[in-house]
């Protein structure tokens, strides 16, 4: 009995694996959109991802122009679309379309079933250039953690970001990598810093995280500006709306004109009383 239970689960596991691999194949080898349909709609944004850490405006600035040219496909493969119709597309898989490049780091097995939670999530307001209160970067950071009475369990997830301006349908902006949470852990929070390039006119937009475990498709767990006002009414712009300023200074050169003039008539009088005189 033992031994057929374990022939069970190991078919499953190597299934998956299988599966898993062939489907990460074709994503390498079938060309894909970058965001054709946020391009349709006129907006653009950069994005990265990682653990969050201390770094400063000037040095999340500089990150985001380097990592733009290392962006995977699958980070914008449905970039532009609404929530339900990324969920659709994503249910529509099979099983993941991930590359799973941490995978191997982490034990895990199929048989498990984790339950997630986002704990926290929160917003910071980065640059606003034209200083009119509409910012052109920002930062979302979210602690996802796994509900589970087995100390520091771990598990591969990822997450789809969207935007919702001024109450409006949810628009996916952002789909992070994969990377790794464990337990209830604050360490493994995960901040994605995003510049609005264009089309985002200045408004106030609502943020939603959608997180899932790598290897399903459906939702394992969500946070938005219903759970939190951090996420909420965040005032955005794009940087077509943020220009920057440029002070230009005017010299005027009749004071100097008019100092010439006046030194002439001085010299006149005095050359009139002295020669006068004499």
């Amino acid at each position: 009995m033992f031994d057929k239970i374990f022939n069970t689960m190991l078919i499953k596991t190597l299934t998956k694996t299988l599966i898993i691999n062939f489907t990460a194949t074709l994503l390498l080898l079938s060309p894909m959109s970058f965001a054709e349909s946020a391009t349709e709609l006129g907006h653009t944004s950069q994005s990265f991802g990682g653990l969050t850490n201390n770094l400063t405006t000037k040095e999340k600035k500089q990150q985001i122009y380097q990592t733009n040219s290392t962006i995977k496909p699958r980070n914008l493969a449905y970039k532009g679309m609404s929530r339900t119709d990324v969920n659709t597309a994503r249910q529509q898989q099979i099983n993941s379309v991930s590359i799973l490049s941490t995978k191997s780091n982490v034990e895990s097995n199929s048989a498990f079933y984790h339950s997630f939670a986002i704990y926290s999530g929160y917003s910071q307001l980065i640059e606003d250039i034209d200083e009119d209160g509409y910012y052109q970067t920002f930062s979302v950071s979210f602690d996802a953690d796994i509900l589970s009475p087995i100390m520091n369990e771990q598990a591969v997830v990822y997450a789809d970001l969207y935007l919702s301006e001024n109450g409006g349908p949810w628009v996916l902006y952002f789909s992070t990598d994969d990377f790794v949470i464990t337990g209830d852990e604050t360490a493994d929070e995960f901040e994605v810093v995003t510049q609005l390039d264009s089309g985002y006119i200045p408004n106030h937009y609502d943020v939603l995280i959608d997180l899932y475990e790598v290897g399903y498709n459906d939702v394992v767990a969500t946070f938005s500006s219903d759970d939190s006002n951090e996420l909420y009414a965040l005032p955005l712009e794009s940087s077509d709306y943020d220009p920057e300023y440029i002070e230009v200074e005017y010299y005027s050169e009749h004071g100097g004109g008019s100092a010439v003039l006046f030194c002439l008539i001085i010299l006149s009088l005095f050359y009139r009383r002295v020669f006068v005189k004499q």
